[in-house]
């Protein structure tokens, strides 16, 4: 069982794109293997920036859930409803939920944002990369036929969840106390 979670990573990380395509690594225990990953991918992000800024653990484990559940609703609603191709209206739900957690392997690799120096490149480097194997992902799961056409449901996937993250922001920001000054 070990064996086979740490082959969900390796080939998640490799961007094989073999990981999506097998029905093998959506058995029961695929769900689970993709939360811990994600768990895992949030404490990883939470190492990685109390480098510079103290960051709560637990709070990042928390939101790497609630990101994973996100990124995989916009996905399916993008990629299934609005824009689907021939084959892709008989994906369930869980088989996007979990492969987008398995997209999410190689921020495991923030681990390794062990000083200051090292953060932000890892940091930007593994973020480009999970958007690498979200794209692959949703190309395999949703089989689709144009990798641009993955992109694009990534990419609108991501610049909603962007705005959404900045708004929410902004409106806490608003209730500063150092807006009365």
């Amino acid at each position: 069982m070990f064996g086979e979670f740490l082959n969900i990573i390796f080939k998640s990380i490799k961007l094989d794109k073999s990981l999506y395509t097998d029905n093998k690594n959506f058995g029961e225990a695929s769900i689970y293997f993709a939360g811990i990953i994600m768990i895992l991918d949030g404490l990883a992000g939470a190492v990685a920036a109390n480098t510079v800024v103290k960051t709560a653990i637990a709070m990042s484990g928390l939101t790497a859930i609630i990101t994973w559940f996100i990124w995989a609703i916009f996905i399916f609603v993008i990629g299934v409803k609005l824009f689907p191709d021939k084959q892709t209206n008989k994906i369930p739900f869980k088989k996007v939920l979990t492969a987008v957690g398995f997209a999410h392997a190689p921020g495991l690799l923030r681990f390794f944002a062990i000083t200051p120096e090292l953060m932000i490149p890892i940091i930007f480097l593994t973020q480009f990369w999970i958007f690498a194997a979200l794209i692959i992902s949703t190309k395999q799961i949703l089989n689709l036929k144009s990798n641009f056409k993955s992109f694009g449901i990534v990419f609108l996937s991501f610049l909603i969840i962007a705005f959404l993250s900045i708004s929410f922001v902004m409106s806490r920001m608003n209730a500063l106390p150092i807006n009365q000054i």
